[in-house]
């Protein structure tokens, strides 16, 4: 990662003033301390305030101008995207026409290394790599590589893999999705994602690796998505049940296409069903 501000000390402040714009505790159109303010207040010379206020000017958070000051510009994003984690993988297909795609890549793989363990494929098996970015309002804010056996891609084209989510796609090939199993974790942008999710390159990710798995066992797909955080959120509702001494906390599940505001309430997922993740592909 190239040290863009030169020193740590201008990163800590471009890191706090970053998060403060980002979160909204400064506001659009508020105006930022002076130099010598900012300086004082962190502990660090005013070149150094100059080389942060400088890189939060080049991802447009700020505006300086010599007679007005250092105002904020940053505008957060009014409906960024969320999954619900106890939401069903049903709800895939609506949230995919709600968002625009852009198809990367599209080409077949060997069934080999981690993803092709994961799936329990053979070794002599070919898989569908397929490499897209997911946008909405014109924002990107999912980086999708998908692995899917040779012997369902045959029945999608690339141009409905481009047009279409992939799980709708897989549930017109006959495929029963019996199990998933997902991971989430956090990761750092590596160039090539970064410029496809137009962030930095080293910028936090959410990462979700998910597999889905047939009535015989074996994978149908492998997924790793990486999220941008400032456009995409995961959430889980709980509520307690269970006798008075045993009581804990389950995942409430969502009967497909009821939305969470409704006045309703949903019962409570169970001990024996999983809570399962509502997240794009």
């Amino acid at each position: 990662m190239r040290d863009w501000l030169g020193e740590a000390k201008a990163k800590q402040v471009y890191m706090v003033l970053r998060d403060r714009i980002l979160s909204g505790a400064v506001g659009f159109g508020a105006r930022l301390p002076t130099e010598n303010e900012l300086a004082e207040a962190h502990g660090v010379s005013r070149v150094t305030v100059r080389r942060a206020l400088g890189e939060l000017e080049r991802e447009r958070l700020i505006e300086r101008r010599r007679s007005a000051g250092t105002r904020v510009i940053y505008r957060p994003s009014p409906a960024p995207m969320t999954a619900d984690f106890s939401g069903v993988l049903a709800n895939l297909a609506d949230m995919g026409r709600r968002t625009a795609v852009k198809l990367l890549s599209f080409d077949y793989v060997p069934a080999e290394g981690a993803v092709a363990q994961m799936l329990r494929a053979q070794s002599d098996q070919l898989l569908q790599r397929a490499v897209r970015v997911r946008s909405v309002d014109g924002v990107p804010f999912s980086y999708l590589t998908t692995h899917v056996p040779e012997s369902v891609s045959v029945t999608f084209t690339k141009q409905e893999l481009a047009s279409r989510p992939l799980l709708e796609l897989l549930e017109r090939a006959g495929v029963k999705a019996e199990q998933a199993r997902q991971r989430l974790s956090a990761v750092l942008a590596t160039p090539d994602v970064a410029e496809a999710l137009d962030v930095r390159t080293g910028s936090p990710l959410i990462e979700l690796v998910r597999v889905v798995y047939g009535q015989d066992g074996r994978g149908v797909e492998h997924l790793h998505a990486l999220y941008r955080p400032d456009r995409y959120a995961f959430e889980i509702e709980l509520v307690r049940s269970g006798a008075d001494e045993r009581r804990a906390w389950e995942p409430v599940l969502r009967t497909h296409g009821q939305p969470t505001d409704e006045g309703s309430r949903d019962k409570p997922a169970g001990k024996a069903k999983p809570s399962r993740l509502k997240s794009l592909s």
